[in-house]
């Protein structure tokens, strides 16, 4: 979404294929956002987040309230609410449509 409203360029990729390329352009000034739920991905997550720290990246974290290992060791959090499996992901796409939608507002598209 935020490619399409926003005009800029943005990836979604998936935790086992960080490492595969996109894990070499991370610095202190790429953005990265993170999806972390307590699910069977989570280990492949956690272990894409302790990459990206280890190259000086600055990932801001979507993540379940009550994932509290994922809150501590992270410094930016978005936290949405605990909910059943098949709903935990649309709760975590939200914060993003939010992102989005500011990010156009901030470049002047409506």
């Amino acid at each position: 979404k935020i490619k399409e409203i926003t005009y800029m360029h943005s990836e979604g990729i998936l935790a086992g294929e960080l490492k595969h390329g996109p894990l070499a352009l991370v610095d202190k000034l790429m953005p990265v956002i993170m999806i972390i739920m307590r699910d069977h991905t989570y280990a492949k997550c956690q272990n894409a987040l302790q990459q990206v720290v280890a190259r000086q990246g600055r990932p801001v974290v979507i993540c379940d309230k009550e994932d509290t290992e994922t809150i501590k060791n992270t410094k930016r959090t978005i936290k949405v609410p605990h909910s059943v499996d098949c709903l935990q992901g649309i709760l975590s796409v939200i914060p993003l449509q939010l992102l989005a939608f500011h990010l156009a507002v901030l470049r002047g598209y409506d």
